[in-house]
């Protein structure tokens, strides 16, 4: 038990956080189903994360999930916000995961994503104005990963201007937990927070089922079809997964997505003297350095996955970070490669779980870093020290400062 008991202790060190990819690789070669000290089982390859989100005997049942973390917690009850949003197609396996998602799928469609390119690029521009008439540097964290995805989902979900920052700040704080076991004020904090934004949530929904609008509440609150309707439930969990998921990681994938060009300033300037990479190269920043590093499943019945039995009532953490650098699968996979011809990446997840948002937080990342490194075409870290966001599963830098 001792290797477990070390690689555990190194998943949750500062250095794993800062650079996590040395321990994927050697996870990868010496025990690639590897199950943890706690008991949960880890997937490294890219060819039993790929199956392992296919499965349908690897469920997101949020109750059996809840009972694994249960029974790890000392006894505290740790459904705080499982519970309180948990309806949502996140947390659903078929035939209801099937049903939610295609009652959200029709109210965030491709046509409403694609209608929304004039608005990011607004958005991206105004805020690129306003940082760089502020001086000769800035935070693109604070000056533009933070703020352009936040006021774009907000905007389809009809939340008023004056409210987006109180969006944020929800949004943040509940998506930014990181314990299993919480301390009294930390309960209350979120508790909290939770409470503010559920309230916020159902007085929205209140008025858009009076009033509707051309926006993703109103299409979701008064969806009445063949398919059925969002229970209430399901409504105010839907519309918090949207925020969470259409804010928090985007935030990252455009920080993280900076960074690496800035790390690798061959690529850079690639990218800013030949425009037509830009989109091959979204693809090549998602996969080298993944927002959502891992996603959990909880077995149903048993299952095989690279030579291992995992039992019923186990938790899986699938590894899409490692997978995403599998020499298997990816040639030179630790080198950024903004021209790399085939990228099956699984950032997004794959299966019926793919991420619903794929769309727009592609078009995010396309249009914010695009502008970026177009517009400042000197555009260079400013800083040795970076500090990364203590949650393994989100992968995020807290600032990142530059100079241009």
């Amino acid at each position: 038990m001792t290797g477990l008991d070390e690689t555990a202790r190194d998943m949750a060190s500062a250095a794993f956080a800062q650079d996590p990819y040395p321990l994927y690789a050697r996870l990868r070669r010496e025990r690639p189903v590897y199950q943890g000290a706690e008991g949960g089982w880890y997937l490294t390859r890219y060819a039993d994360a790929d199956a392992a989100l296919r499965d349908p005997r690897l469920s997101k049942d949020q109750e059996r999930m809840r009972r694994w973390y249960a029974a790890r917690a000392s006894g505290q009850d740790v459904g705080l916000l499982r519970d309180r949003f948990a309806r949502s197609m996140l947390h659903a396996d078929p035939p209801a995961h099937t049903r939610l998602r295609k009652l959200a799928g029709k109210a965030l469609s491709a046509r409403r994503v694609k209608a929304l390119r004039p608005q990011v690029e607004a958005i991206t521009n105004e805020l690129l104005d306003a940082a760089v008439a502020a001086g000769p540097s800035m935070d693109v964290i604070a000056a533009l990963a933070y703020p352009l995805p936040l006021a774009v989902i907000c905007q389809l979900l009809g939340v008023p201007p004056h409210d987006h920052h109180r969006l944020g700040v929800w949004s943040r704080q509940l998506a930014n937990q990181t314990k299993v076991v919480l301390a009294a004020e930390d309960v209350r904090r979120l508790e909290q927070a939770a409470d503010e934004l559920e309230d916020y949530l159902w007085d929205l929904i209140r008025k858009r089922r009076a009033e509707p609008s051309d926006d993703v509440v109103s299409a979701l609150a008064t969806a009445g079809t063949r398919d059925g309707q969002l229970t209430d439930e399901e409504l105010v969990s839907t519309c918090y997964l949207l925020l969470v998921a259409g804010h928090q990681t985007t935030v990252n994938l455009i920080g993280n997505g900076v960074l690496a060009l800035l790390e690798n300033p061959d690529q850079l300037r690639r990218v800013q003297q030949h425009p037509t990479l830009f989109r091959p190269a979204v693809e090549e920043l998602l996969r080298y350095d993944s927002s959502v590093q891992a996603v959990t499943r909880i077995v149903v019945g048993q299952v095989q996955i690279g030579g291992q039995t995992l039992n019923d009532g186990e938790l899986v953490s699938v590894m899409l970070g490692a997978a995403n650098r599998d020499p298997e699968w990816f040639t030179n996979p630790d080198r950024l490669d903004i021209g790399r011809p085939t990228n099956r990446h699984v950032s997004f997840g794959n299966g019926p779980h793919f991420c619903l948002g794929a769309p727009l937080a592609r078009l995010e990342i396309e249009v914010a870093i695009g502008q970026l490194v177009r517009r400042l075409p000197r555009l260079r870290l400013g800083t040795d020290t970076l500090q990364w966001r203590s949650k393994p599963a989100l992968r995020g830098i807290q600032a990142l400062p530059v100079t241009y």
